[in-house]
Order: structure tokens, then C-alpha cells, then sequence
């Protein structure tokens, strides 16, 4: 169920921007800022998809939904679009032109702002972007809890691997817990024993497991995404993968004690750097980014050197150093008391740190 107060509020920095471009109207058709402007709302068939199937458009003084007639009562009925104040335009489903033409009737020539290129319209992303960035306390509320259960299910699924289960089989029961909580899961890696040292990125294959695992997932539900890593080993962690794991866990705390509102992007980032090259791992950082914010996108951006915008009270990060064989990853959230974990072990063995006077516990690889 929306919360009124959140909606009206973020219309009303919609419509802010139109006043700043000189717009009459603003169409959010992507997934993201739909879910952001709906409260959790859904415009999409495919969990993957960037950019939804109908747009809202935003004008100065009223709210429309446009969707064909197959969409329409879904719409209507389970995402509450009408009790939101928004008013539904429908066109036949076989009208290729019926959205552009329902814009047109309802704005005329009038100049139109969208965040997905709809014809002769002005590029809003930039604007709409800034607007994700610092969550109200609904939604924190919302993050706190898929964190914590997207935390568990990883967990549960990592305790279920046995050598011989195959990357593949692994990552369905992962995706079976997920989506006994309605959670999209909309990236998964699992790479089995040498695969983690070999890819960043390790596709899901059905190589077998043998010694190691390591376990991805983006998850999401109300239009907000949870990023994590965790690990398995049979048998004793190895000394050389537990010096990396041990100091890709600081790393990763370094990223997040200095995650301080107020402050640019890149300064979590630099002291990050600084910690890899004074480790003697300084060529790592050009073998993978280093993550940096999430919300409603599974990375805002990818933070570098030259990433100059600040960082807001109540933001999210996925920070995920990684030194090749291992990686550190979960979702903070940086707030003027500290960072505040919203990912975090919790049936599995935890490492506790203290960096920059901030407590963490974080994960350790489950050893089996």
C-alpha cells in the first residue's frame, strides 16, 4: 500500500523540474523511476527491462497514466494508480502510435521532458536521477527489510551446497527462495572453485562445484535493489584466499566508514585505493569497479577518481572491492550517525572490524 505523503511529495519534485526547463509535461516510462514515484509500483513485463511498458506524464496540474487496454486494469486495480491521482488514458493495443497520440491530445505542442527518449522530447534523466538518490525514511524502512531477507535467503541457499551440485542448480534454489518473497532477482552469478579467480563476472553455467563457491545476487522488490556477495569452502579456507578475503572484508569497511554525507563520491573511493596499494594489491583496482551507489538502480553510478558529486543523507552503496579470488559485498547506508548495514550476515559467520571508529560485522566464508 502507498504512503500518500511519500507520492505527493515526490510529484512535487517532478513537477519542480518542470518549473526549472520551462516543461509542460514529463513522461517516466523507466522502471526505476516509476517504482520511485509510485511508491514500489510495477510498469514492467520482464524483470529485466530497463525502461516499462507505459509512461506517466507528469504535468503542472494534473497526472496521467497512458497504457494500452491490455495493461490498463492491472494498473488500475493492483497498483492503486487511480487512488494516487493519477488519471488512465487507454488506447487499442494494435495503435503502434497509440501512446505518442495520447500525449499529443493531452499536451498539444506543448515542450515535453521524458527519461526515455520519446520523440522531441528533452532528456531528463539527469534531474530525475539526483531525485533517487536520498531515500525517505518509507523507504528506508522498505530497504531495511528486503535487505535482511535477501540476506537470509542467500544464506539458507549457500548452507544447501554440497560438492557436485552444479552452478546452475544452485542459483534455481537461490531464485526459488527469492521468489517465495515476491523478489526479483535481476542479477545472479555463481562461479564454482577456479571460475571466481577467473571472472569478475562469472555467468551462471552448469560446471560443477567442487572445493569453492561464490553467490551474487541483485534482488528486488518495491523497486529497490539489494547487492551481495557470500562464499563457500569444504574443507579448510586456504591461507592464501584468506589473507585476500580478510583484506578484501577491510577494504570494503574502509568504502563504507567513509561514505559520509556531505562529502564527494570519490573520497570513499580514494581511501579505498590507498588501502589496496599500501596491501601491495595496487593493480587490482583496474581489474573491476569498485561499486558505489544504489536505490532504485543496481549501481547509480560507478564511482572513479573523478566522481565529483556529493554524497546525501540516507543514500545507498553497494561498495564491492574485490581481489581476484575474492570479493567483499553488501548494501550500506550512509547517514550523518554512521553507515548503517541493510545487508548483513545473519546465519552466517560474521568478521568483526572496527574502522574509523565504526563497528562492522561482516560476513566470513562458510566453511563446510
Amino acid at each position: 500500500m502507498f504512503v500518500k505523503e511519500e507520492i505527493e511529495g515526490k510529484r512535487e519534485k517532478v513537477r519542480n523540474i518542470l518549473s526549472e526547463c520551462g516543461l509542460d509535461g514529463i513522461l517516466i516510462k523507466k522502471i526505476s523511476n516509476f517504482a520511485w514515484l509510485t511508491g514500489g509500483g510495477i510498469n514492467y513485463v520482464g524483470i529485466t527491462t530497463e525502461v516499462g511498458i507505459c509512461p506517466l506524464l507528469i504535468t503542472k496540474d494534473k497526472d496521467y497514466i497512458i497504457s494500452n487496454k491490455i495493461e490498463a486494469p492491472r494498473l488500475r486495480d493492483e497498483e492503486l494508480l487511480l487512488e494516487q491521482g493519477y488519471v488512465q488514458k487507454e488506447y487499442p493495443w494494435y495503435n503502434d502510435a497509440g501512446e505518442a497520440e495520447t500525449v499529443k491530445a493531452i499536451l498539444g505542442t506543448g515542450k515535453i521532458g521524458s527519461d526515455y527518449g520519446f520523440p522531441g522530447s528533452m532528456d531528463v534523466n539527469p534531474q530525475l536521477n539526483l531525485l533517487r538518490w536520498s531515500l525517505t525514511h518509507w523507504e528506508v524502512e522498505r530497504y531495511r527489510e528486503l535487505g535482511r531477507a535477501t540476506s537470509l535467503a542467500i544464506e539458507e541457499t549457500c548452507q544447501t551446497i554440497r560438492p557436485g551440485d552444479k552452478e546452475c542448480a544452485v542459483t534455481g534454489r537461490l531464485a526459488e527462495r527469492l521468489w517465495a518473497e515476491r523478489m526479483d532477482y535481476i542479477t545472479i552469478f555463481c562461479a564454482a572453485d577456479d571460475r571466481i579467480a577467473k571472472y569478475r563476472h562469472p555467468v551462471i553455467t552448469d560446471r560443477k562445484i567442487q572445493k569453492r563457491a561464490m553467490l551474487c545476487v541483485n534482488s528486488r522488490k518495491n523497486g529497490l535493489i539489494i547487492s551481495l556477495t557470500r562464499f563457500v569452502q569444504f574443507g579448510k579456507v586456504a591461507d592464501d584466499i584468506r589473507k585476500k578475503y580478510d583484506l578484501n572484508v577491510r577494504i570494503d569497511c574502509i568504502l563504507m566508514a567513509n561514505s559520509i554525507p556531505g562529502k564527494p563520491l570519490n573520497e570513499p573511493f580514494k581511501a579505498a585505493a590507498a588501502a589496496y596499494q599500501e596491501s601491495g594489491y595496487g593493480d587490482e583496482l583496474e581489474l573491476h569497479h569498485q561499486g558505489g551507489p544504489i536505490g532504485y538502480v543496481g549501481r547509480e553510478t560507478r564511482v572513479h577518481w573523478n566522481s565529483n558529486d556529493l554524497i546525501c543523507e540516507n543514500q545507498g552503496f553497494a561498495w564491492n572491492p574485490s581481489i581476484t579470488g575474492s570479493k567483499s559485498e553488501d548494501v550500506m547506508l550512509a547517514t550523518s550517525k554512521g553507515p548503517e548495514l541493510l545487508s548483513y550476515p545473519v546465519v552466517y559467520p560474521k568478521l568483526e572490524l572496527t574502522i574509523e571508529g565504526h563497528k562492522f560485522a561482516r560476513p566470513d566464508i562458510l566453511e563446510m
